[in-house]
């Protein structure tokens, strides 16, 4: 009888005792990169926070991101709660026709957070500044290899050739080596196969904190209250900025109150102090956008680097 009672009650209340929270976060990279790191990060505030009684991570590379989204839009919502998490590069290679499908084929949940693009050397590397860099680069761009964790044309590749253009005026001229996901690019830096690696600040900041390399610049439009000691491109008198949003993504049948409910839980989750302790660690700026606030973010980027693509060559 006390069984049956207690199951009477479960089910009487199944938003309470019977609800869990599992999420499977869908990852476009390998391991080692910003979405890996902003995927991860995001699980473990979750799960310590008390709003999730589970997370897991599929790390599924290939195709610029495309083989990834494919998946997303194939399976829809068959296995459950999964959210993919992007960034700019969905936009990027959508512009330049290296992934069939865009931000319009999924559901946009919310914008997470604000990274920026940071330039790495070795420690021991014979560039030990920014300036040092570009003196280089005036006198030869074939001295100076551009390691990135994303494909030609891409958001490091970008980056890179938006600083170089400001710092030079010749762009074009880069030389960029390209690495499937940010802990290749790394390897890539680490064993001489380039000399400067082009990636996201929270990437950026796990290599210079473990004393293997030093960040000469990022692209922040000011300086960071969290890291004060790194100069932005801008202080550096290098008139260029860019930022790099990361948020997630839904299979493109989820419905919009699924998404609304998902969007309340990050909303809430960025309230917590196990937010916060991930955010800080990993250098990242809150960019809360729910919805309709981050669908309208992503048309307004498709638009601007639509233009800049243009004016450095990526695309007609």
């Amino acid at each position: 009888m006390k069984a049956f009672y207690l199951l009477a009650a479960l089910l009487a209340f199944p938003g309470s005792l019977l609800a869990k929270t599992d999420i499977h976060f869908l990852i476009p990279g390998g391991p080692g990169g910003g979405w890996d790191t902003t995927a991860r990060g995001t699980g473990e505030a979750l799960v310590k926070a008390g709003l999730a009684d589970n997370t897991s991570f599929q790390n599924l590379s290939g195709g610029g991101g495309g083989r990834a989204i494919a998946y997303l839009i194939e399976m829809g919502n068959k296995q459950g709660d999964m959210l993919m998490i992007n960034s700019t590069p969905i936009v990027l290679r959508a512009l330049s026709g290296q992934i069939p499908n865009s931000f319009r084929d999924l559901k946009p949940v919310v914008g997470l957070i604000a990274d920026y693009g940071a330039f790495v050397v070795t420690k021991n590397s014979p560039y030990q500044s920014w300036d040092a860099v570009v003196a280089a680069y005036r006198k030869d761009p074939r001295l100076v290899k551009v390691a990135g964790g994303s494909a030609r044309g891409s958001m490091d590749h970008l980056v890179a050739a938006q600083a170089f253009e400001a710092a030079t005026g010749n762009g074009r001229a880069l030389r960029y080596i390209p690495y499937d996901a940010g802990g290749r690019a790394k390897a890539g830096l680490l064993s001489g196969e380039v000399q400067l690696l082009s990636t996201g600040l929270s990437e950026a900041l796990d290599l210079a904190d473990s004393g293997e390399a030093k960040i000469l610049a990022m692209t922040a439009p000011q300086p960071l209250a969290d890291r004060p000691d790194i100069p932005t491109l801008k202080s550096l008198g290098c008139d260029m900025s860019f930022t790099n949003w990361r948020g997630l993504f839904a299979s493109p049948d989820t419905p919009d109150a699924k998404v609304a409910e998902y969007a309340a839980l990050f909303k809430k989750l960025m309230a917590t102090p196990q937010w916060e302790a991930v955010r800080k660690r990993n250098g990242w700026l809150n960019l809360y956008e729910e919805p309709k606030t981050f669908l309208q973010s992503l048309e307004r980027q498709e638009s601007d680097m639509r233009q800049v693509m243009q004016d450095l060559g990526f695309i007609q």
